[in-house]
């Protein structure tokens, strides 16, 4: 009896540590089973930028390869039609009628926050407006999902020294530019680390400053201080492999919101000889339109778009070469729509075709050349390969998809919709009925897409309140105002435009011709 009794006690123990183990693998295949999730953020890069586009100037292998082995959006929209508030619009799911960030705000009250010099010095004078704690983003939420979360790159929404900083703000790990400011310079003093200042072997050289007033503008010996050691992309993208390599055993999202190819026209000189080949001789660019003067601007910007190109390519060969690249989704995407100044030559590469790229209708601008932007996923096993669509999408719909991706909860009080259907070829997809902008600055603006419609509101600082409408299907560069033929769609989108607005907490986004009240 005793001698059946152990028998069975040593079956029980060996049952129990079974179901044990049993367990432990159970919640280690699902911990495997999470994604990791890398979203690249072009800053500046137009709709029609990437071959995959329709491009015909600009090499852009690596990400064309993310196209083909993923899926290509149509109809994609960026937060805002300028840096800032369309990051805060991604990373919080609120579009720009609701969320905290509607404009650059550089927080001028601190002091002389544009003397470049000073800034580098004093990072009290560093930064931008910073999103209040009680906002979640996209980093909160996957670090309650169990993920080490890195943002390499720039940040543009806080302050050094504040806890605006990316690491009170869902970030595990921080590099780059804290303010977008300094990023005016591509040869920075200093970039941060966490909450390190890390000096660079660089040289001083304060955004706008001209040649030399003996210096011969076509010589390219005339432009060697605009470059010098340490290339901020470079040393961003060294840590962004670096994170990945420590974080390759656990889920992990990496924001890498690269400064490129925002002006200034800055890129190791091999890249550019490069197109110099493929364009011929240009008239150099002289600085009058802002950031440095350039030698061979045109050759300079298409070397950028390529450059990084390159780095798409090495992010991918490092996932490769992890074991993790059947695991990671890749979204690739562009803050807001080609710019006009330091150089950049927007028309020359129909830089947002089928739409207007050239001022008034780029970056700063809500028509589709300011606000529509590419958008490209890849995952593995996942995404069809080669895959187009046409759903209509936003920025604030990011939040909520890669939520869905962790399986994590997102916040209900958001804007964004997931669009990870899409992604997965499902026909199961909710659409939005409308998507809506405001922008306060440029004269103020206001936006909504309809369907194929699209009404836009601008010079609202004058007082202007018409709208403007627009058959994007028949009319998509918005050349023909169809407002007096359909009234009733013009009605419609000025009640969204009245519910969809809510006034700002920052009296700097605030417009009185819409109600708003300043404190």
């Amino acid at each position: 009896m005793m001698h059946l009794t152990t028998k069975t006690t040593i079956l029980f123990t060996l049952l129990v540590m079974l179901l044990q183990v049993s367990c432990v693998d159970s919640r280690t295949a699902e911990k495997i089973k999470k994604p990791n999730i890398i979203y690249i953020l072009a800053d500046d890069l137009g709709y029609a930028e990437l071959g995959c586009y329709g491009q015909q100037y600009i090499e852009t292998p690596n990400i064309d390869a993310l196209a083909s082995n993923g899926i290509r959006f149509t109809d994609h929209y960026a937060g805002a039609p300028v840096c800032a508030p369309s990051r805060c619009v991604l990373l919080t799911g609120q579009h720009s009628g609701r969320a905290y960030i509607r404009g650059n705000d550089e927080w001028s009250a601190r002091g002389e926050v544009w003397n470049f010099a000073k800034a580098v010095e004093d990072p009290n004078l560093e930064g931008q407006r910073p999103i209040p704690d009680s906002i979640p983003t996209i980093g909160n939420i996957l670090q309650q999902a169990g993920y080490k979360t890195a943002i390499v790159g720039k940040w543009g929404l806080g302050a050094p020294l504040t806890d605006g900083i990316p690491n009170n703000r869902g970030f595990d790990f921080f590099y780059g530019y804290n303010c977008q400011r300094q990023a005016h310079t591509l040869y920075p003093k200093h970039l941060w680390k966490n909450n390190e200042k890390i000096w660079l072997d660089n040289e001083l050289v304060v955004p706008g400053t001209r040649l030399d007033s003996t210096a011969d503008p076509r010589s390219m010996a005339s432009y060697a201080k605009y470059f010098q050691k340490d290339y901020a992309p470079k040393l961003m993208l060294d840590e962004a492999l670096g994170f990945m390599e420590k974080s390759k055993d656990t889920p992990f999202f990496l924001y890498f919101a690269t400064p490129l190819t925002h002006a200034p026209l800055q890129v190791p000189q091999a890249y550019v000889e490069k197109y110099i080949k493929k364009f011929g001789d240009e008239e150099p660019y002289l600085g009058n339109r802002g950031y440095f003067p350039n030698r061979y601007p045109r050759a300079a910007y298409a070397a950028m778009v390529t450059y990084l190109d390159d780095q798409v390519g090495e992010i991918v060969k490092k996932l490769k070469e992890l074991g993790v690249y059947d695991n990671t989704l890749i979204i690739f995407s562009s803050d807001n729509g080609p710019t006009y100044n330091g150089g950049t030559d927007s028309p020359f590469f129909d830089s947002a075709k089928p739409f207007k790229s050239e001022y008034g209708w780029g970056k700063g601008f809500t028509h589709e050349g300011g606000i529509r932007v590419p958008m490209i996923a890849s995952w593995k096993g996942k995404i069809t390969p080669g895959a187009v669509t046409n759903h209509v999408s936003a920025f604030w719909d990011v939040l909520p998809t890669l939520a869905e991706v962790a399986n994590a909860e997102a916040p209900e009080n958001i804007d964004g919709i997931s669009f990870l259907p899409t992604l997965l070829g499902s026909e199961h997809q909710i659409k939005h009925e409308f998507l809506y902008w405001e922008f306060p600055s440029y004269q103020g603006q206001q936006a909504v897409r309809l369907g194929m419609w699209k009404g836009i509101r601008k010079n609202i600082f004058k007082g202007n309140m018409d709208i403007a409408l627009y058959n994007l299907a028949e009319d998509p560069a918005e050349q023909q105002d169809v407002a007096e033929e359909n009234p009733d769609i013009v009605k419609r989108i000025r009640q969204i435009m009245i519910n969809e607005h809510t006034q700002p907490h920052i009296n700097r986004f605030k417009m009185a011709q819409l109600g708003d009240v300043k404190d």
